[in-house]
């Protein structure tokens, strides 16, 4: 997508194959952020959370997300950390069933995830519990016992991708309330809550939104049960009159009440112009030609490398808009590569990992990147001990 891929700042001489990881800086937000700050910051000071919306961030950004992700307006907000979101989520999810203690989640889950959970579980004591079962396993192991599905709809390693709607469906009818993680799927493939009927949602806005590094997450609550929550994790700015100042607790309407802390308002003026380029895409489209590409990726590289083994599936609706491959090497392999120019990452304990997004990527950065992997298979260049030294970020 030509017309969308100049709207980003990508440096000359680098194929970006890495924004399910990080996204790259759209121009606007670069801009935004600087009238933020000299504009906004340098002139209002103080002033500036009323005269120019900064207390407004959390619920304006919010209902820019909602269409992304099938969500009403009103029923999105954005600030915190996305372990936090997922903190809240899991402890109203369980407050709506106190007569059940099993959390159900799968061995694809995102790690933190399963911290959370097994730090909520600690606080709680017996007899709540956390059950992980393969992903292929998750609806044969619903029952009377679950109190909540927590799943991540797009699996950070594989790419794989949960059928959202029926698993949904199927934890309701055990008698379950459902959360989904949303990191991998926000902004790259569709999803609609609305239409599946779960409880709650979390996600970031750093990966395919482009939000920036450190960008605040969201959390999503059906509007119907948002009003019976008494958030575990209460802060000020979820409170009904945060400047009455009452020493005691009483919850915002609906979503507010999730509220925590003071916006981060740079990041979030970031993360506002970066939301502008959704409004000229559709995220169907985006999602096709992102599987087209990946596809693509997977055939070149594995003519280069017949042990390169492809862990993404092929029918569109069963992944997100990423490719991953397997190889014993594969920490060298993507060190080589982004030595080439060719930035993709690593994931423990042999993943290469390449994020495709139409956005900025074109079937030229496709080709870039598989000639720049034949030349690396062909020398054996990734034999190099400069590439076998792990870095603190892979």
């Amino acid at each position: 997508m030509t017309r969308t891929r100049a709207l980003f700042d990508l440096p000359d001489g680098v194929t970006y194959l890495d924004g399910n990881s990080l996204g790259p800086l759209p121009k606007a937000a670069r801009d935004r952020v600087a009238r933020t700050v000299t504009d906004e910051w340098g002139t209002q000071l103080i002033g500036g959370w009323n005269e120019v919306g900064w207390m407004d961030q959390p619920a304006r950004l919010g209902d820019r997300i909602a269409p992304l992700i099938g969500a009403a307006t009103g029923s999105v907000v954005v600030g915190e950390t996305l372990s936090i979101r997922m903190f809240q989520c899991l402890a109203a999810a369980l407050s709506l069933r106190p007569d059940r203690h099993m959390i159900l989640s799968d061995t694809g889950n995102f790690p933190s995830d399963l911290y959370v959970a097994q730090g909520l579980i600690s606080t709680l004591g017996q007899p709540h519990s956390l059950c992980t079962v393969a992903p292929q396993d998750v609806e044969a192991a619903l029952g009377p016992h679950v109190a909540v599905l927590m799943l991540t709809e797009v699996d950070y390693r594989t790419g794989r991708r949960h059928d959202m709607a029926r698993l949904t469906r199927a934890a309701h009818d055990a008698g379950a309330v459902v959360i989904w993680d949303l990191a991998h799927s926000t902004g790259a493939v569709p999803v609609d809550l609305t239409a599946c009927g779960a409880e709650f949602a979390a996600g970031c806005t750093y990966k395919y939104l482009n939000g920036g590094p450190g960008a605040p997450a969201f959390l999503y609550a059906r509007p119907d049960v948002s009003g019976d929550i008494a958030p575990v994790l209460a802060g000020w700015l979820g409170h009904a009159a945060p400047f009455a100042f009452d020493p005691a607790f009483a919850p915002a309407p609906g979503v507010a009440r999730f509220r925590v802390g003071t916006p981060p308002v740079l990041q979030m003026a970031a993360l506002e112009a970066a939301l502008d380029v959704f409004d000229t895409v559709d995220i169907s489209d985006l999602h096709a030609r992102a599987c087209a590409l990946a596809d693509r990726l997977a055939a070149g590289f594995q003519r280069a490398c017949p042990d390169l083994r492809r862990l993404t599936p092929r029918a569109p609706e069963a992944r997100g808009s990423q490719i991953s491959f397997t190889h014993p090497d594969g920490y060298a392999l993507v060190q080589a590569l982004i030595s080439q120019g060719v930035i993709g990452d690593f994931r423990a304990p042999d993943i290469l990992r390449f994020g495709i997004a139409p956005l900025y990527n074109t079937q030229a950065d496709i080709d870039t990147a598989i000639e720049a992997f034949a030349h690396i298979i062909a020398n054996r260049l990734w034999d190099d001990p400069a590439y076998r030294r792990r870095k603190a970020v892979t």
